[in-house]
C-alpha cells in the first residue's frame, strides 16, 4: 500500500472551550496547535477561522493573520482551509482564498440539512439548511483554480460523491482533487462499517480518499480506512476523545494516537514532502 496521509482538522466552526478547552480560537493558538500536529506527523492542517472570543470568521484579516503565523512555525505544511458556511454566497466564501492562497481548500458537495439533535432532551441545538448548489460549487472550484489552490471535496452522502461528475466533464475539476467521505453528520450519512465500504466503493479507481468521522466513531472508521488503502483525518474540529476515552489535550496528541493506529495497521505516515508529490502540490515558499 502506498504510504498514509493522515490531516489534523485544528479548530472547527461549531464547538467551543465549553465543550473542550483545549479548542484553539486565535491565530496564535491555531498556528501553535498546527505545530504539535505536524510534529506528531501530520502533514496537512485543515483551519476555520475564529475570532478571538471563538466565534467562526470569514474575515479576510483573521485567515491571513493565521498563515503568517502558521507558516512562521511551519513553513512547508499543507495548509488547507474551509469554504463551509451557512447563510453566506459563494463569492463571500472565498474571499479569504484569492487573499491567502493556501495549498488546499475544502468545499462542500451538495446542500444537506444540518443539525445537532440531542436524544437525551429530545431537542434539536442546531438545526439548519447548508447550500451547495452546483451554482455555489462552480465558483468555488474555478476560484481555487485561478489562484492555485488544490480542492478537497467534502462528501457527506452517497449522492455528493457523484456531484463530482458533471464538474470533471466541464472540466473544471483538477486531476488532484481529493475526496473526503464524511460520515456521522446529522443528514448526511452515518458512520457505519457497511455505509463506509459503500462510501469507498464509489470513489474513482485510484483518487485520492481520506474518511472524516466525527465524534467517537472516528477512530473505527479510521482503522477501515487504513486497512482499505485510504487516508484519515483527526483533530479536534471532529473528535475531542482519544481511543482510550481520554479527551485530547491537543491536536498533537490525537495526530500521535492516528499515527499508533496507522502503524498497527502496517500502513507509513508520510511525509510532508512525500505528501505534496502524492498529491501534486508544489510548495509556494
Amino acid at each position: 500500500m502506498r504510504k498514509l496521509i493522515l490531516s489534523a482538522a485544528l479548530t472547527g466552526a461549531a464547538t467551543t472551550r465549553a465543550h473542550c478547552p483545549n479548542i484553539p480560537y486565535t491565530p496564535k493558538e491555531i498556528a501553535e496547535e498546527a505545530k504539535r500536529a505536524v510534529d506528531a506527523g501530520a502533514s496537512i492542517v485543515h483551519i476555520h477561522a475564529r475570532e478571538d472570543n471563538g466565534q467562526p470568521t470569514f474575515r479576510t484579516e483573521v485567515f491571513e493573520a493565521i498563515q503568517r503565523e502558521v507558516r512562521n512555525l511551519c513553513p512547508d505544511v499543507i495548509i488547507n482551509y474551509s469554504t463551509g458556511a451557512i447563510g453566506m454566497n459563494a463569492a463571500d466564501r472565498v474571499k479569504h482564498l484569492i487573499a491567502t492562497k493556501p495549498d488546499m481548500a475544502a468545499f462542500n458537495m451538495g446542500s444537506m440539512n444540518y443539525a445537532i439533535f440531542s436524544k437525551k432532551q429530545k431537542k434539536f441545538f442546531w438545526n439548519a439548511v447548508f447550500e451547495n448548489s452546483f451554482d455555489t460549487m462552480i465558483h468555488v472550484v474555478q476560484t481555487m483554480n485561478e489562484n492555485g489552490v488544490a480542492p478537497e471535496m467534502e462528501c457527506f452522502d452517497t449522492g455528493h460523491i457523484r456531484n463530482a461528475e458533471p464538474l470533471k466533464e466541464m472540466g473544471i475539476l483538477p486531476a488532484n482533487a481529493c475526496y473526503s467521505l464524511v460520515m456521522g453528520v446529522l443528514g448526511g450519512i452515518p458512520a457505519t462499517p457497511e455505509n463506509l465500504m459503500h462510501q469507498i466503493s464509489q470513489v474513482p479507481k485510484d483518487a485520492f480518499w481520506q474518511v472524516i468521522a466525527i465524534s467517537r466513531k472516528q477512530w473505527q472508521m479510521a482503522a477501515i480506512a487504513c486497512t482499505m488503502g485510504g487516508n484519515f483525518r483527526v483533530g479536534l474540529e471532529d473528535n475531542f476523545y482519544l481511543p482510550n476515552g481520554e479527551m485530547a489535550k491537543s491536536n498533537g496528541e490525537c495526530v500521535e494516537w492516528g499515527v499508533k493506529l496507522a502503524t498497527m495497521m502496517g500502513r507509513e505516515v508520510a511525509s510532508i514532502a512525500e505528501t505534496r508529490e502524492m498529491l501534486n502540490i508544489p510548495f509556494k515558499g
